[in-house]
């Protein structure tokens, strides 16, 4: 019993669980705007499995994948996939048992999130390798998680509407800005392993300059998203709060980049409960 629990305790750790918390309330958010309410116990089971089956494989894919990769970089060789806890035959068993789920799920959902299950799942385990050829790999990784606001309304409408769309782009440049401020850690252990992230090919500051020009452009998509969406004042309130938190992550990492951490979880983590707050305060009130 008690290996079970450590091998628990591992398993969280390779996924860092807690993290299911950037794409999980966007998934509510665009299922809640599709319901134009309250959506049903059984979608948001559903809804809740498919997110965290997806989110489950696409990192430990991302971990079996990197192994090479992770056991050189200080900060990541003491990962349960590369410091001998998890064994690989175990992390190949969680990465297979984690798809069929999704699939599963998927396809007690509606028969467009079935047709959709085996294309998203490519999309998630695609962008373990794009950092080995092209510096996209940051848009990528936001492409992973932007597609949760699309598989939201799929699961209400069985359809994808042009404002799930905008959310979704917005949601995108949102993680692939946070993401090229994260990369800013493994600057010189990229470019020392030729590893194709922006900022060891571009340096820090232009990194600076174009996750703001991401964050900016999320802001942008999220107005379009809550126009077409004929969105109320609580949401337009939302965008205005995170407008600022993203300009306090970016004040906190131009400052010291010892603060990466906090800027990355803590502000990200707060913006996503926060809309989801929002929206369904506007959906109640109006």
């Amino acid at each position: 019993m008690n290996k079970f629990f450590k091998l628990l305790k591992d398993i969280n750790e390779l996924i860092m669980f807690k993290h299911s918390i950037f794409a999980l309330p966007f998934i509510f958010i665009s299922m809640i705007i599709a319901a134009d309410g309250w959506f049903g116990l059984r979608l948001l089971i559903l809804g809740t499995l498919a997110a965290v089956t997806a989110r489950n494989f696409a990192m430990a894919f991302n971990r079996y994948a990197d192994r090479d990769i992770d056991i050189k970089n200080e900060r990541t060789k003491n990962r349960p996939s590369v410091d001998g806890r998890i064994k690989e035959k175990y992390l190949i068993y969680f990465i297979l048992i984690n798809a069929f789920l999704f699939v599963w799920v998927a396809y007690l959902i509606n028969n467009l999130a079935f047709y959709l299950s085996i294309p998203i799942l490519i999309i998630l385990a695609a962008y373990s390798y794009f950092k080995r050829f092209s510096e996209t790999a940051h848009l990528i990784l936001g492409l992973s998680l932007g597609l949760a606001p699309i598989a939201g309304v799929v699961a209400v409408k069985e359809d994808i509407t042009l404002w799930s769309v905008f959310l979704s782009i917005g949601v995108m440049f949102w993680v692939a800005g946070f993401d090229l401020l994260y990369s800013l850690q493994d600057i010189e252990f990229d470019k020392k392993e030729g590893l194709y992230s922006i900022p060891s090919i571009y340096g820090e500051k232009c990194t600076l300059f174009i996750a703001k020009l991401f964050h900016a452009l999320t802001i942008l998509f999220w107005l379009f998203f809550i126009y077409l969406s004929n969105g109320g004042f609580f949401l337009y309130l939302a965008l205005l709060i995170s407008a600022i938190i993203l300009y306090k992550e970016h004040t906190i990492v131009q400052k010291d980049f010892r603060q990466i951490d906090r800027a990355f979880f803590t502000l990200n983590g707060y913006l996503g409960i926060m809309f989801l707050f929002f929206t369904i305060l506007d959906k109640a009130i109006s």
